[in-house]
This record gives structure tokens, C-alpha cells and sequence, in this order.
């Protein structure tokens, strides 16, 4: 049975960088539906909204202090009821960001937990005790030093955190917190909401809280095996989802599983007693990478390396994620997202800007699954140049930058900005006025630089966003959502594959390099050119592509 999100074709909106209604320099909700519109013309039809729920934004609203109130800073309660109903009007989908693994330290049961060891909310966290003055292991934290801080009162009583100190986890291992989180989101489906994106689902589970990890190592050690895709996170994702299933039959669940490869993502979406476990999973494994060659030896500090993809990976990749998950669900395909460079940053072609983005979004988007499309990437926008290091707002670059010598100043901010998340979620750039549309007010990210911007791609017929919009509507047909896939044979950077369904057939070739290439192609009858970009020429049974050039062919099959 094809349920409505097998067709979703999803768009990321970061709300504090969409669109700003009030000007204070954040996006928000009431900006948000002003845009829905354009949203719905890109061929989208599901929103993925990054965190909007009361938070005091340590983590950009992944740290939430209520679940059950928007931040001020983005709307209220009546602005998201109407987001919700004006989306459904227009036929778009609410995909809702739920952080379920951790709370912000600031919320009451937290609180409560802090001030009173008896309190019933202790144990709605993890704790343990020591005695000799340390950690009770040496396992390190996803945004650096210990995952244990030690109560400010009490000596010796440590609490646990995967991500930064004041975002403390959840005790998934007592009911009253399942109750409890099972509560929340029943909340927000009884809302309207048509789906729920998990974040970091697969930490809820915790391995032996005292054991450390195998290291060489005297720091804290990033120790995945012990808090990452243990067997209990099956049982209570299970529980989780049933309850909600209850509400809504139809519920979207995306699971974010960062590190989960496709094994473990067909595990997190097969069926359990009669139950689907997630509908589909993110994960950053998706697509094949490889660290570009650099020349910076002459730097005083050691930089995030800048990626590539990897095109010789990139067939192995792809048939290993179609083939695993086709008994189970699809995958999701996707370049970027809030957590990682933009797309035209990492994979992009700087010699053939906008070929290489059109190229790419073909390779993936037509292929079985369903896209997330990051917002401004069919724009083919770069992730920002930031100005300062303060910019970035992370702790990791405040240190670095205290070793910088400051004749590399400026090298420095440009390779952090190219490899660095902040990076990624600048304004919105709507037209070519004063902040690019977003706000009347500077937006709460500083840039040193405009980049192209909607007003001008809407009236250039052959821009980024207009071949999306083509992209899509042809990815909306039954043939691109819900046809069968199959990895052709191709020289070296070039990606073609066949989807059929029904009575029609389509070939996808893309080239992914700057070199010539010359592909023969399948046996296919009177086929039309559906889709193309770049330089190419067909003869018969021979693709002559250019560099960074794409062709999609469809025929009636007999």
C-alpha cells in the first residue's frame, strides 16, 4: 500500500533564516506563511520546520525548555495553528523537528531534579556517583570534553550529556519518561502536524554507564558503540511510534540516524508485531565522500577538512542503499542540511556553478526515494562567509581562533565558513534589497557577502531555481516516486540509471565531471528529452555529454 509520504518531497526550512515578519533580525512563523506559497511552487509538498518550541537557544531550539509552547522568538501557539491549516490548504505537509533524546537544562524537570535529589524528576535523567573526584568514564561528548558534568551542589554526582552541558539526556530506561514523551507528542499530532522528524533517536539507549571505552587516549573519547544504535532503541522507538499511531494512521516518522548505515536503517524501518518502526531515515552516510587535497601547510592550526563526493564510491553507494532498503521503505536523498555544509560548498563545481548544481540535483533527486531539499539550495547557494570567529557561535572555533596568527586571519574564517554548520543557515535571500528581503532589520547572521537571490532566478529562464522546478515536477510522477530503479553501466563519473513503471520507461545521465563523455545508452523507444542541462548531443544509441551535463529521456514502453 503506497501511503501519501512514499511520494513526499520534503523542503527544510530553518525558521530563524527564512523569512522575518516583524523585523528583529530572526525568522519566524507568520514569515514562514507568507512564503508558503513559493514553497508550493517549487513542486514541494511536505515541510520539514527545524525547532520552534520554547528554548533559550543554546543549541538553535534543540535544547527545549517547554514542549508544549512556541518560542516568542518565533510565533505563539495561534501562528503555528494557522501555519498548519494554511500548509494543509495549499496541500503541503508539517514535518515537525522532535528532540526526544535530551531536554535543555532550563526545563522544570531538570530544575526540579537539580534541586532536590528526592525529587521525582531525578530519575527522569541519567546520574551516577563517584568518589574519587572523576568522571565515571572517560566517554566524550559530541561537542567536545566530557559527557558528565558534575552537579554545582553536589559533590561527586555527575549527570549525563551526549551534546553540550546544559542539554542534559533523557532517562529513556524509566516508563514515566516514555509516558512522558509519548504525551508531547500526542500534543502536537492532535495539532494537525502530519509528521515527525526524531532527533538523534538512535542515543535514547545507553550502554554500562560505568564502563570506559578502549582508548590510548587521557582525554574523553567520542564513544559511539557505547550510546549509539543499541538493541533498546528498537524497543522504545516501538513504543513510541504504536501510541502515536494510534491518533494518526497516517503519521510520517524520519528518524535521523546520523551514523546509521543502510543495514541499520532498513532495521529502524521494518515492520515489529504488526507496527512500522520510522517510515525512513536520515542519515549523514548517504552519499560517498572524500577530503579534497589542500595546500595549507603553511597554517598554524590543523582545519575541518573540505570534502568532495566521491565518484567512484558513488555507484557502490547507491545500489547498496536502494537494494537494502527495498523490502522496507526508500531512501532519503539528500546533500545538506542545517547540521552540514551547503551543497554548492561541498559538491559543487566553482568552473560550472550552476551545471554542476543542476547536474547533481538530477543524479539524486529522480532516483527512488524521497528528497530533502535544504532550503536555498535551489538557489544553488553557498554556505555563507561568516566575518568573525565569534560568528559561528561555536566553542570548538572560539579556541582555534585563539592560535591564529593574524596574517591568517582571513584564510582561516574562509575554510571554517566552507566546512563549518553555522555557516550554512544564512538568511533567506528573497530579492536584491536592502538584507536580500529577509528583515528590515540585519539578520541575526552576519555575512561579508550577498549571493544570487529568488526575484532574479524567477525571471531568468534558464537559473538553478527554475530547473528545479522542472526537476520536481517531473519527480512528482509515479514513474520517479514510486517506479522501480535500476543502476546502469557508465564510464567513470557518470551516474545513469532506469526507472519504469506502468508503461513507461525513463533513462537518467548524468555527468558528474568536467571531461567529455560519450555513453551508450540502453535500448530505448521513442523517447523524448523530458529534462537536460549542460552541453549534449544524442545520436541514436550515443549520449555525447559535456561536463557537468544531465539528460533524462522517457518512453512508452510496450
Amino acid at each position: 500500500m503506497t501511503e501519501w509520504y512514499d511520494q513526499a518531497i520534503v523542503y527544510q526550512v530553518y525558521p530563524r533564516s527564512f523569512q522575518d515578519s516583524d523585523h528583529d533580525g530572526i525568522g519566524d512563523l507568520r514569515g514562514l506563511i507568507q512564503r508558503l506559497d513559493y514553497i508550493k511552487s517549487l513542486g514541494a509538498n511536505t515541510i520539514w520546520l527545524n525547532p520552534v518550541l520554547t528554548s533559550p537557544q543554546v543549541d538553535n531550539g534543540y535544547d527545549v525548555s517547554n514542549y508544549y509552547t512556541i518560542d516568542p522568538k518565533f510565533g505563539d501557539m495561534a501562528t503555528m495553528t494557522e501555519l498548519i491549516q494554511k500548509a494543509h490548504q495549499l496541500g503541503l505537509h508539517i514535518l515537525m523537528d522532535f528532540v526526544l533524546n535530551h531536554t535543555s537544562d532550563q526545563h522544570p524537570w531538570f530544575q526540579d531534579a537539580l534541586k532536590n535529589p528526592k525529587s521525582l524528576f531525578r530519575d527522569y535523567y541519567i546520574w551516577e556517583k563517584t568518589e574519587n573526584g572523576l568522571p565515571p568514564n572517560n566517554w566524550g561528548s559530541f561537542f567536545g570534553g566530557s559527557v558528565w558534568e558534575e552537579h554545582p551542589q553536589e559533590h561527586g554526582s555527575y549527570y549525563f550529556h551526549l551534546f553540550d552541558k546544559h542539554m542534559p539526556d533523557l532517562n529513556w530506561k524509566n516508563p514515566e519518561v516514555r509516558v512522558a514523551m509519548i504525551d508531547v507528542a500526542k500534543f502536537w499530532v492532535e495539532k494537525g502536524i502530519d509528521g515527525l522528524r526524531l532527533d538523534a533517536f538512535i542515543h535514547i539507549a545507553k550502554g554500562p554507564l560505568t564502563q570506559d571505552y578502549p582508548t590510548t587516549s587521557n582525554d574523553p573519547v567520542v564513544a559511539e558503540p557505547m550510546f549509539a544504535n543499541l538493541p533498546n532503541v528498537v524497543t522504545y522507538l516501538q513504543e513510541f511510534i504504536h501510541e502515536l499511531r494510534k491518533i494518526n494512521p497516517d503519521l510520517f516518522i524520519l528518524g535521523e540516524g546520523a551514523s546509521a548505515g543502510p543495514n541499520l536503517a532498513a532495521l529502524y524501518t521494518r515492520e515489529m508485531d504488526g507496527d512500522a518502526l520510522c517510515d525512513a531515515i536520515v542519515s549523514f552516510r548517504n552519499l560517498p565522500k572524500t577530503v579534497r587535497p589542500e595546500s595549507d601547510e603553511s597554517l598554524s592550526v590543523d582545519l575541518p577538512a573540505r570534502e568532495r563526493l566521491d565518484v567512484d564510491q558513488l555507484p557502490i553507494s547507491i545500489v547498496e542503499w536502494q537494494t537494502t532498503l527495498a523490502q522496507t521503505t526508500q531512501p532519503t536523498l539528500y546533500f545538506s542540511n542545517h547540521d552540514l555544509p551547503r551543497m554548492a560548498t561541498v559538491y559543487g563545481d566553482e568552473q560550472y556553478a550552476s551545471e554542476s548544481i543542476k547536474t547533481l540535483a538530477t543524479m539524486l533527486y529522480l532516483q527512488k526515494g524521497i528528497p530533502i531539499i535544504y532550503y536555498g539550495e535551489e538557489l544553488g547557494l553557498k554556505s555563507a562567509e561568516l566575518p568573525s570567529f565569534a560568528a559561528f557561535q561555536d566553542q570548538s572555533v572560539t579556541e582555534l581562533s585563539q592560535r591564529v596568527a593574524p596574517e591568517q586571519k582571513t584564510a582561516v574564517l574562509k575554510r571554517l565558513s566552507e566546512t563549518k554548520k553555522t555557516a550554512a543557515r544564512q538568511a533567506m535571500p528573497w530579492d536584491d534589497s536592502l538584507n536580500q528581503g529577509f528583515s528590515a532589520h540585519q539578520p541575526w547572521l552576519r555575512t561579508t557577502q550577498k549571493q544570487t537571490n529568488v526575484a532574479d532566478q524567477e525571471n531568468n529562464q534558464d537559473s538553478v531555481l527554475n530547473y528545479y522546478r522542472q526537476l520536481l515536477q517531473l519527480k512528482q510522477s509515479s514513474l520517479f516516486t514510486i517506479g522501480h530503479f535500476r543502476l546502469l553501466n557508465a564510464p567513470r563519473a557518470v551516474i545513469m540509471y532506469q526507472r519504469e513503471f506502468d508503461h513507461q520507461m525513463a533513462i537518467v545521465v548524468t555527468n558528474l565531471s568536467r571531461n567529455e563523455q560519450l555513453v551508450q545508452l540502453p535500448e530505448i523507444f521513442n523517447s523524448e528529452v523530458a529534462l537536460a542541462c549542460g552541453q549534449w548531443q544524442l545520436d541514436k544509441r550515443e549520449l555525447n555529454l559535456g561536463a557537468w551535463s544531465s539528460v533524462v529521456l522517457i518512453s512508452q514502453t510496450l
